[in-house]
């Protein structure tokens, strides 16, 4: 039944991209961090894999690829990711799509919404995107996304939710960290690799 669930999700999740043609967007610089999210993503994905029994640290870099890459292309992006993590790993296809929806697809989706809603209620600043937008939205997406996760296995019988809300909250942090820190040198170094930025918008310059 979860299964079913999780896979509708993301399969609805990809035809939305799909339909917003995203591939256009690799004729500029995206093409770059788009394949350097193809080869070290799968590797921050199967890091629970490798790790002792009972120590399961997960990162997710779905916000930060939504920065870089904007929505539409990121979503076909962590599915490749995800195909990466299925072949290279030992997990059965259910907990890879699982993995897929509530590391990938929802913190990227809720960044997504996060970003819009900065946009529209904060002024343009260089620190609404790098703080706001790219650290404590980072918090907030992949901590919510990890709630929804824990409350739908909970009906399930999942583990304790106190527990895991305390797991994916202190995870949730380690996220913001790495995403606000990989922000804040791309901006400073490498802008065109963030398809959200603009120096008009956030530097007033013409």
């Amino acid at each position: 039944m979860l299964t079913g669930i999780e896979t509708a999700l993301c399969a609805l999740a990809l035809l939305v991209a799909l339909l917003l043609r995203p591939w256009r967007m690799l004729a500029g610089p995206l093409l770059t961090p788009a394949l350097a999210a193809l080869a070290l993503l799968p590797w921050l994905w199967l890091m629970p894999q490798k790790m002792p029994q009972g120590l399961q640290v997960q990162l997710s870099g779905a916000c930060l690829l939504v920065l870089m890459l904007g929505w539409p292309l990121a979503v076909p992006v962590l599915v490749a990711v995800a195909l990466l993590v299925w072949l290279a790993g030992a997990q059965p296809p259910e907990t890879v799509i699982s993995q897929l929806l509530w590391v990938g697809l929802a913190p990227a989706t809720l960044a997504l919404g996060i970003g819009a809603g900065l946009r529209r209620w904060l002024p343009p600043h260089l620190f609404i995107y790098t703080l706001g937008r790219a650290f404590l939205g980072t918090v907030v997406a992949v901590f919510v996304a990890g709630v929804l996760r824990e409350l739908l296995y909970r009906l399930a019988g999942g583990v304790a939710l106190e527990q895991a809300l305390v797991a994916r909250w202190l995870m949730a942090w380690g996220d913001a960290f790495l995403t606000g820190l990989f922000a804040a040198v791309f901006v400073a170094y490498v802008p065109r690799w963030l398809a959200t930025w603009s120096d008009t918008r956030y530097l007033h310059r013409d």
